[in-house]
């Protein structure tokens, strides 16, 4: 065999071991992440005996406007936090839910609004509390996250800091709805009369509190694999001492990172809390191997709702699946993905969930 002969066979060889190399590169290439949004507007006592269908198509339209706001920021290009921000000012202008225009009244007759926000690729956040007359208290803590080199921000505090950062207020009158303040008399009244020994049944006052969990949240992924979260209310009804409820809180109410999820949380706040839900989704998918759906099932209904807490939340994970659960009658929630699925539902039964592909 001539070396001349050797030399083309070893060429030959050569080229087609770089072609089997660039044939396995492209099976290698990583399928691309379905860019999708998942929001919720409250979870409580909703059901189809206690909503019109003229009320249904009202939430329902507003559900809509504000999911494809969202949506059309992502299929734009646009980031995953911006997609949040400018779906929850929507939901923040509408009188129907518990945030901005729609916040409910403190027993001083005000509306004390709360609102976090974060970006999972970074891990930064920002939050704001007890705050008044801002228009939309999701932007002022975007603008704390953006523009402080602070998390958590309060009062008169955050307030004085919208003010510097140009943000727009409004005066009492403009988050005054007649539905709200009938509320807080409703409630104010049946407080005075257990105090004055009126039997008042149990499911009486689950009946009543669960009805108005109406905070609103979203939960992002864009085109570039970047998740962030954010939720929005006004608290509850006539709350006390400058409560502070899980909304605002990195970690109960609202949570976003890159390497798990991003979560959105409604209800009696307080067990949020103490369980750190929002954060326990995370941990579940990123250290117990945990699907979406899996996670928020356990923290719902096995970690909340045996401390005595109702509620439900939104999960995004960062393939794209959406999840989410609750423990009440019902719960405003919507998704939209660029594999054309969504939908936007109401009601459901107690363990109602859910886990899109």
């Amino acid at each position: 065999m001539t070396k001349s002969y050797l030399k083309s066979i070893l060429f030959l060889v050569s080229i087609l071991s770089i072609s089997c190399a660039k044939k396995e590169e492209i099976i290698k290439i990583p399928k691309a992440i379905p860019f999708a949004i998942v929001i919720h507007g409250g979870a409580g006592y909703i059901t189809k005996e206690t909503m019109s269908a003229d009320k249904q198509k009202k939430y329902n339209n507003a559900l809509k406007k504000a999911l494809n706001a969202g949506y059309k920021t992502l299929a734009d290009g646009g980031t995953s936090i911006d997609a949040v921000q400018n779906t929850l000012t929507i939901l923040e202008d509408s009188p129907l839910f518990n945030a901005g225009k729609g916040a409910v009244f403190d027993n001083q007759g005000k509306n004390k609004m709360d609102a976090s926000i974060m970006d999972g690729n970074t891990l930064n956040a920002g939050a704001v509390t007890g705050i008044s007359n801002v228009k939309n208290p999701i932007l002022l803590a975007r603008m704390v996250m953006d523009s402080s080199k602070h998390v958590f921000l309060s009062g008169k505090g955050a307030e004085i800091f919208a003010e510097q950062h140009h943000l727009k207020f409004e005066n009492d009158a403009y988050f005054y709805t007649k539905k709200q303040h009938n509320y807080l008399l409703k409630v104010q009244k049946r407080e005075r009369d257990a105090k004055l020994k009126v039997a008042i049944s149990t499911t009486k006052i689950h009946t009543l509190e669960n009805s108005k969990y109406a905070t609103v949240g979203a939960v992002a992924l864009d085109k570039n694999g970047n998740i962030a979260a954010g939720t929005s209310t006004g608290g509850l009804t006539n709350k006390k001492y400058g409560r502070i409820g899980d909304s605002p809180i990195i970690g109960a109410g609202t949570y976003a990172n890159n390497t798990t999820c991003g979560v959105s949380c409604t209800g009696t706040g307080e067990y949020f809390i103490r369980t750190l839900a929002a954060h326990e989704v995370s941990n579940l998918i990123q250290y117990k191997k945990l699907t979406a759906k899996e996670a928020v099932k356990e923290v719902i209904h096995n970690q909340i709702n045996t401390l005595g807490g109702k509620g439900g939340m939104i999960v995004l994970d960062k393939y794209g699946n959406i999840a989410w659960d609750f423990n009440t009658k019902g719960m405003f929630r919507a998704y939209k993905k660029s594999t054309g699925e969504n939908e936007i539902t109401f009601f459901g039964m107690v363990r109602d969930s859910l886990e899109i592909n």
